[in-house]
């Protein structure tokens, strides 16, 4: 029978307590949010959400094509010129997601004859384009610039190292210095994606690439997105100007994509001019998760210290996990759940949002109903 291996892949999951489900939310809910990235409280801003309306008016439902043909506005390349000036790069290229940012980045920059050196607690993301690359890969243990080291000695020829800055799952920053130090003794490129970075971390939320003094560096390309601190939706790739030049002409998911809409544009560019104006945003995000870690450590719970926004907290299993987030929801709390395979560790968690825009009775409360429903 067609596709009957999938009936047994499902049972499998099903046994293994790592069954899948889509939870369609209403626009108006009475959950207090935890669960999402939007870590400044940004995407229900009324300017945010005017910018996307406006630029819906302006430009159209959709951008009509790829950004080489009609999917390039004005729009776009005003929102490319100032995330550039922002981060502390020479340009910017916006592209539809970050997932196909990072696709971008890591297959234009790792072809044929290259090594890719990739850490091993990446996002999805930066593992496909690892895959899909030409170059040869080799995975490093986590945070460990001197295994980068090793594995750039390795190799003669074109390099790159690979990496998040804020690891989506604990939270934990990668050691930025440790690992441009290591590119540079060999010559290599360092790739980051500045996804959990971006809007928390720098001077007024400039990301973990301007806060580690790396902003503008020539053998330094950051990845972001915008659907997290931004409150939108799409990627970006900013680096130096003939390093995107060459993902306009090589980055299979720019040439071949349907350009960003022009509502996620516009909501991203009046995020962005939100954050300069206001950049105690950033530290506010930092406070809560700091704020967070404190209170749940000391209920008892087993939290990971967060270096960004992400707050971490260890599950026994993944059916516990699945059950403690289940009871959190019951109980008016929407957490984030992760669990293998989307854990390079095996540990399943309950992955907290630290947002701005949270109070600290709404923290107090967050806290209360994760440790009255701990398995």
């Amino acid at each position: 029978m067609a596709f009957g291996w999938i009936d047994e892949q499902a049972e499998a999951r099903r046994r293994a307590g790592l069954v899948r489900t889509l939870r369609p939310r209403p626009a108006d809910s009475a959950l207090l949010d935890l669960a999402s990235n939007d870590y400044l409280g940004l995407a229900h801003h009324p300017e945010v959400t005017e910018g996307a309306a406006r630029a819906a008016r302006t430009w159209g439902g959709g951008s009509t094509g790829s950004r080489l043909v009609t999917g390039t506005t004005e729009l776009h390349t005003e929102l490319e010129r100032e995330l550039a000036a922002f981060c502390g790069f020479e340009a910017a290229l916006v592209f539809s997601s970050g997932y196909a940012a990072n696709l971008a980045a890591v297959t234009a920059l790792g072809p044929h004859g290259s090594l890719i050196v990739s850490d091993a607690g990446n996002h999805a993301s930066l593992i496909d384009g690892c895959r899909l690359a030409r170059g040869d890969r080799q995975v490093v243990g986590h945070a460990d610039p001197e295994a980068v080291r090793k594995a750039l000695a390795t190799h003669q020829g074109p390099a790159i190292v690979v990496s998040d800055t804020v690891f989506s799952v604990d939270g934990d920053r990668a050691p930025l210095a440790g690992l441009a130090e290591a590119c540079r003794e060999h010559g290599a490129g360092l790739v980051v994606d500045d996804a959990h970075g971006l809007g928390v971390l720098g001077d007024g939320g400039r990301g973990a690439p301007y806060a580690a003094g790396l902003a503008g560096a020539s053998d330094v390309v950051v990845t972001a997105t915008l659907s997290k601190s931004l409150g939108s939706q799409g990627g970006v790739v900013l680096g130096p100007a003939r390093v995107i030049d060459h993902l306009v002409n090589a980055a299979r998911t720019f040439i071949f994509d349907t350009g960003l809409a022009p509502a996620a544009a516009g909501a991203a560019l009046a995020a962005l001019r939100l954050l300069v104006r206001e950049p105690e945003r950033a530290a506010r995000a930092r406070a809560v998760a700091a704020d967070l870690h404190a209170r749940l450590t000391a209920a008892g719970l087993e939290a990971v210290r967060p270096d960004a926004a992400v707050v971490s907290v260890r599950a026994p299993s993944p059916e516990q996990a699945v059950r403690w987030a289940a009871d959190c929801r019951t109980a008016g709390l929407a957490v984030g759940c992760f669990r293998p395979p989307s854990v390079p560790d095996g540990i399943s968690r309950l992955r907290l949002t630290a947002r701005a825009d949270l109070s600290g009775t709404e923290i107090e409360r967050a806290v209360r109903v994760i440790g009255e429903t701990r398995p």
